[in-house]
């Protein structure tokens, strides 16, 4: 195990330089961190490349590595790859994209944040053997498929920094299971995947950028 560290440890120090260095000589490419995800320990970062004068492709991760968030399940990776097309000149001002993301989840969805009655199969409210009723939270372990729309304006601050702000709204298609919080059962009958489609905001934020030149 401590030959393995050393040995990822050591790639890390060798791939790390060389891909910035490799950055660096493709002039205007843009890296990434999304700000608002910061005081929520999260880290979104990203790497866009301009195209042509209008055009641009931006590669994505956004990972949030906790079981356990403030008490609640948080736990996702997620890698989005979008193209952008901006109305005045690439990477300055308005733009629209569309986008594709992958993600594997575990997470209470919103509708699942606070603790319900659980039911037995008759529909009636289970009891603990202290006689109260059984009551605890759910949550959702899978993968989802996304494609979606998206918006924002990119400032810049000088030749190298800026701000990229903008918001996306895709339709998801999940398979999970869904499990009892209490005791790790599955609370939603069925016996392999569940299926569930929604149109729902799927990014946003606020980039931190920095181009190299």
């Amino acid at each position: 195990m401590k030959f393995t560290e050393k040995f990822l440890s050591k790639i890390l120090l060798i791939a790390i330089p060389f891909s910035l260095a490799k950055l660096k000589a493709q002039q205007q490419t843009e890296i990434k961190l999304n700000a608002a995800f910061i005081p929520l320990t999260m880290l979104n970062i990203a790497v866009e490349k301009p195209l042509n004068k209008k055009f641009s492709l931006q590669a994505e991760v956004f990972i949030s590595p906790w079981k356990s968030l403030y008490g609640k399940n948080m736990q996702f990776y997620m890698g989005t790859l979008e193209g952008r097309y901006y109305f005045d000149e690439v990477m300055k001002k308005w733009y629209i994209g569309a986008y594709g993301s992958v993600v594997a989840f575990n997470i209470q969805k919103w509708n699942y944040l606070k603790s319900a009655v659980v039911y037995d199969d008759n529909g009636n409210p289970e009891l603990l053997a202290n006689g109260n009723v059984r009551i605890t939270e759910r949550y959702q372990k899978g993968i989802a498929l996304i494609f979606g729309f998206s918006g924002g304006y990119h400032f810049k601050i000088n030749n190298q920094l800026g701000l990229d702000i903008y918001a996306g709204i895709g339709a998801t298609q999940s398979l999970y299971k869904g499990y009892l919080k209490d005791n790790n059962e599955r609370y939603d009958g069925a016996e392999k995947w569940n299926k569930s489609g929604e149109i729902v905001p799927t990014r946003g934020g606020i980039m931190l950028t920095y181009k190299f030149e």
